[in-house]
């Protein structure tokens, strides 16, 4: 482990990214990995439909290729004015704690510089999962104060276990 490739998703990656995504963040085998939200969520944690507006050339899915095999990924979109969001950073359970969730974190931030002149990066994590906020702050981002509401009633992003959930808002200066 640990040679990996970095290019970015097309459509050809839909059907291996979507298991790779749906397999470290929820059900049995998420549990494998520390970045899961199986406690908090069932159902689904994205669909092969969102995954296939790949093209749309406001976002873009960078992967990390080991071999065939995708070993983790993470998507940034254009929000404009300087402004990126970073979201969905994956890595294959069995492959968690190697750095390749800081690399994908640094070739995201290279890939908004560079394709969409961001000058801040933005995500935003789920208030329950303080130690995923924790690795965050260690890569530099920081809680801004605001939050988002969780889209509770909406299947597409998973089903709640508990009534409270929210988005804290977190963001980095990109250099």
């Amino acid at each position: 482990m640990g040679g990996y490739a970095f290019r970015s998703a097309t459509k050809a990656d839909v059907t291996a990214l979507h298991a790779l995504v749906e397999g470290a963040y929820r059900g049995t085998s998420a549990k494998g990995g520390w970045t899961h939200e199986a406690d908090l969520l069932e159902g689904q944690r994205t669909d092969v439909e969102e995954l296939e507006q790949i093209q749309d050339p406001t976002q873009q899915i960078i992967l990390a290729v080991d071999g065939d095999a995708i070993a983790g990924c993470v998507c940034i979109a254009n929000k404009g004015g300087g402004l990126s969001y970073l979201g969905m950073l994956t890595v294959d359970p069995q492959r968690q704690s190697g750095g390749l969730g800081r690399q994908l974190i640094a070739a995201a931030e290279q890939a908004a510089i560079r394709d969409f002149q961001a000058d801040r990066m933005e995500m935003t994590v789920i208030a329950q999962r303080p130690e995923l906020i924790a690795y965050y702050e260690r890569r530099g981002y920081g809680l801004t104060g605001q939050s988002r509401p969780f889209p509770m009633d909406d299947p597409r992003f998973g089903v709640p276990l508990r009534n409270d959930l929210r988005f804290v808002v977190m963001e980095k200066a990109l250099a």
